[in-house]
């Protein structure tokens, strides 16, 4: 997959076989590869995330919302060393990242433009890489008038590169994933959003898993919750929250694995957001819809 260039954004966020991602809809602008993208993840997290893992001074962490809720020196560098590269990959493409919308919130706006935009986390999963755990990673998705066109999910300190392509699948270090690969367990293994990050109704929601034949759990980082969902490890997730840059990777990771989505109503999740919260993604069609059964019920 990371030879080929990626699929062409048209009029319509279609997808062309034979052309790359283009800045005008003729297929004739600029292209980038999946490759080239890669290798920008993997130098931003060389340059900026892996120096200070385990190598955080105290000034280096600033509490955002919370005390769940952390950003790092490291956050900030490495989104703004992807800001540079990507933008420069795909000229005329724009950037939502994390912490750009964190300083300004009218970023997010850019999920709704007519412009190619990468959505980017560069750190998912801070807590962790706070206390000097392994369990983090960096998050790119490139998305066109809300499509998911392409996905990057990173986990530097376990040495694993998860890519999807809208249409060619899911691929591990290399090796094609598939969430349904392994055979489901007497129980429904579920990651769900910490308590803290909820509101009352979606408490009571997400109490609904709460019954036999699930078992959940809080999640860590995200993106390696999605990334166990589409290499068939963890049967889904419930998460009560929608930021793009949390979301987008990891839901076409999973769709192009064979998994799927959808939100308390049924409807598709959409990046840009407006979401009928929780929603859920998993292994395939028939998990979705028992968790979306649970969730109803606790409602």
């Amino acid at each position: 997959m990371t030879d080929e260039l990626l699929v062409g954004i048209t009029k319509t966020a279609g997808i062309s076989e034979t052309s790359g991602i283009a800045g005008r809809a003729d297929g004739t602008g600029p292209a980038v590869r999946p490759a080239d993208v890669e290798e920008a993840v993997r130098a931003a997290a060389a340059a900026e995330i892996m120096p200070r893992h385990r190598q955080l001074a105290a000034h280096e962490i600033v509490e955002k919302n919370g005390p769940h809720d952390l950003v790092t020196v490291a956050d900030r560098l490495a989104e703004e060393h992807l800001t540079a590269s990507l933008s420069q990959l795909l000229p005329g493409s724009v950037v939502v990242g994390e912490e750009a919308v964190h300083a300004d919130p009218a970023v997010y706006d850019a999920l709704s433009d007519d412009a190619p935009v990468w959505i980017v986390d560069p750190v998912d999963g801070t807590r962790q890489f706070v206390r000097g755990e392994p369990g983090f990673c960096t998050l790119v998705a490139l998305a066109h008038r809300g499509k998911l066109l392409a996905s990057w999910t990173y986990a530097p300190a376990l040495d694993e590169m998860a890519v999807a392509v809208r249409g060619r699948g899911a691929t591990l270090n290399g090796e094609p994933m598939r969430s349904a690969a392994t055979v489901p367990g007497p129980l429904l293994q579920v990651a769900t959003s910490h308590p803290d990050y909820t509101t009352d109704a979606q408490k009571r929601s997400l109490l609904g898993l709460r019954t036999d034949g699930i078992d959940a759990r809080p999640c860590g980082s995200a993106g390696l919750e999605y990334l166990a969902v589409a290499r068939g490890a963890l049967d889904a997730v419930a998460f009560t929250w929608e930021y793009a840059w949390d979301h987008a990777a990891g839901l076409l990771l999973v769709a192009e694995a064979g998994g799927a989505q959808a939100t308390l109503s049924g409807a598709p999740f959409r990046i840009a957001g407006g979401n009928d919260l929780p929603f859920t993604a998993g292994r395939d069609g028939a998990t979705v819809d028992r968790v979306l059964r649970a969730l109803r019920e606790g409602a």
